[in-house]
């Protein structure tokens, strides 16, 4: 009788919950040319007590706080007979109604004029939202389905490019509940819409996606999209399969403009990608990157997701470890797939390759702190913004960069040592953590590692170059490949590498860029905001290389500089320019042409 009545109560429990009327969200773009929109929200079935609601302070791909709350004003509440309720504003981006009878209508201006991955943007040409920066939503009742309707679209020409599943109501979408809304951009704009189908493994078909917003005709959008065509399949080579798209559909939201701030943000069954040239023709090759980027995000972080980044905090943001692998790696396959796919030439390449390498062993912060170290700092460096100066160049290292680095290094490891390669290794972690949607943690990044290798060369690895400071020996590495890692610049003397400002009225040299630790500039006690008088005897007017051109590596000059008013002197110990290149050894031998072929041939069948 007890399990009788417990299922009977897990069944009206169920059908209650299936029965929940969706919150109701319609926009509207009444004064588009000044970037503001009006929101209204229906809220049905609102339970007995306070109805708490908010904008966001996270967004889906962004690892630090930012304040949309800001751009949101003449918030206000109605109940079901259109009588205005009393609206209370808790915090800045917090909003309360005490009373109400059941149903709540709330309404808003929000404001936007910034096209990125994380922001919004309005005008009488398109509106790009990013959810979060756009859309107030209630804690309580975050797993409510949601429907959205766009209105005036007919007014300004505008059609829908988004991830959200249509319905048959006119312009109108759902989600199935605030995650997936939150999650799903939208572009609203007269874009071209280029697609294509795809067959996986399994024989299912799916549809791919380009709706770009640009000046450019059909026929360019369509070129370029065979040319994100070619990258999608070079991408699905490295796992041997697509993931399953929601909908079965992936759309690329691109909107090119030079009014834009270049960014691209991943989302689970689409991706943003906001380009700063006036336009996709003659820039084909240039745009491709932030596409294979991001399109690698498909697999590597929407589904081989990190167990910090679960459940996603809207109101706050997570704090991960991780982002070595999930951005790090995409970084260095970004990249890869573009070479493997012929979009980048052997010296384009390797200028991608050095400048990974250079930023990291020349980067003081990456001899002081792990790659998870530098992953955690994203929570400060991920689009965040402060008014006070930092110390970022000798305390911080990309975690994009330094997850690349550690990638190339595992990659030329494993091929090396056990004639396996990195794809393998993420086709394994895919396997483990990514079809199977179970979030990882490092340690389950090295089990995967060691069932692949060896237990002792998995755990090595970590502890060495994950989690401690250790660098690989990519001299020795890239050798495989018949490839040479030199000193750009033998013999040439260096300060540092600084930027100056040479100030036109008085000629006067000034720091602008913080100086680096180890660097004969640091030493001598020159700071940002200093002004550098004299080298030696020579008068410094801007004309720092040739100064240094006078000198070698090793010799220890005077140095007369002005710090907040003071004339102080001090000693350049110099340095050789440390700036490393990578180059063909032009007389490799076969075994190293098959290593590099098989590393950056294309993997298509």
């Amino acid at each position: 009788m007890r399990t009788s009545l417990y299922l009977l109560l897990f069944l009206f429990s169920t059908l209650n919950l299936s029965a929940q009327k969706p919150l109701e969200y319609r926009i509207s773009f009444p004064n588009a040319v000044h970037h503001e929109a009006n929101v209204e929200l229906l809220i049905p079935d609102v339970p007995a007590g306070p109805l708490t609601f908010r904008m966001s302070r996270s967004s889906p791909g962004r690892y630090a706080t930012h304040e949309f709350g800001k751009n949101v004003y003449a918030v206000k509440a109605f109940n079901e007979q259109g009588s205005e309720l009393p609206v209370i504003q808790v915090e800045g981006d917090v909003y309360r109604v005490d009373k109400h009878n059941g149903t709540v209508r709330i309404s808003y201006t929000v404001f936007g004029n910034w096209v990125d991955g994380t922001y919004l943007a309005i005008d009488e040409i398109h509106a790009h939202l990013n959810m979060p920066a756009a859309f107030m939503w209630f804690p309580l009742l975050s797993g409510r389905p949601i429907q959205i309707k766009f209105n005036d679209l007919n007014k300004y020409g505008w059609k829908v490019a988004t991830q959200l599943k249509p319905t048959e109501l006119e312009d109108t979408f759902t989600a199935p509940d605030l995650n997936y809304f939150m999650d799903s951009p939208v572009e609203l704009s007269d874009h071209h819409l280029i697609s294509w189908t795809d067959k996986n493994t399994n024989n299912t078909e799916q549809l791919i996606r380009v709706s770009s917003h640009s000046v450019d005709n059909k026929e360019v959008v369509f070129g370029y999209a065979k040319m994100v065509e070619r990258m999608v399949k070079e991408s699905k080579a490295v796992f041997g399969e697509l993931p399953r798209f929601d909908h079965g559909t992936y759309t690329f939201l691109q909107d090119v403009s030079k009014d834009n701030a270049g960014d691209g943000m991943e989302h689970r069954n689409s991706t943003v990608i906001s380009d700063t040239q006036n336009k996709i023709a003659g820039n084909e090759e240039d745009l491709l990157g932030t596409f294979s980027h991001e399109f690698f995000h498909a697999w590597n972080v929407e589904r081989i997701r990190p167990k910090t980044l679960e459940p996603f905090n809207f109101s706050h943001v997570n704090v991960s470890s991780e982002l070595w692998f999930a951005e790090g790696f995409t970084q260095y396959y970004g990249d890869l797939i573009l070479k493997r796919a012929g979009f980048l030439s052997n010296k384009q390449y390797h200028g991608v390759l050095s400048g990974i390498i250079n930023g990291v062993l020349n980067n003081p912060g990456s001899a002081d702190f792990s790659a998870s170290q530098m992953s955690r700092r994203a929570v400060f460096v991920d689009a965040g913004v402060s008014v006070d100066r930092n110390n970022y160049a000798n305390t911080f290292t990309s975690y994009y960069t330094y997850g690349a680095f550690i990638a190339l290094g595992l990659d030329l490891r494993l091929r090396s040592e056990f004639k396996l390669t990195l794809d393998d290794f993420m086709q394994a972690v895919w396997k483990k953590h990514g079809k199977t949607e179970i979030p990882y943690s490092i340690p389950d990044l090295q089990n995967v590692l060691a069932a692949l290798t060896n237990t002792g060369f998995a755990e090595d690895f970590f502890s060495r170059y994950v989690l401690g400071t250790e660098k690989n020996d990519y001299v020795k590495l890239l050798t495989h490949a018949g490839l040479e890692l030199r000193k750009a610049e033998p013999g040439k003397a260096s300060i540092g590498s600084l930027r100056l400002y040479v100030n036109p009225a008085d000629g006067k040299s000034r720091v602008v860029s913080s100086t680096i630790k180890g660097t004969a500039a640091y030493e001598a006690g020159i700071d940002m905001g200093d002004y550098i008088l004299k080298i030696g005897d020579d008068a410094l007017n801007g004309n720092l290389d040739d100064i240094l051109k006078k000198y070698k590596p090793g010799e220890r000059i005077p140095v007369t500089f002005e710090h907040k008013g003071k004339v102080k002197t001090g000693t350049l110990n110099l340095r050789e320019s440390n700036l490393l290149e990578l180059l063909e050894n032009e007389k490799a031998n076969s075994e190293q042409i098959r290593f590099k072929n098989d590393w950056l041939s294309s993997k298509i069948k």
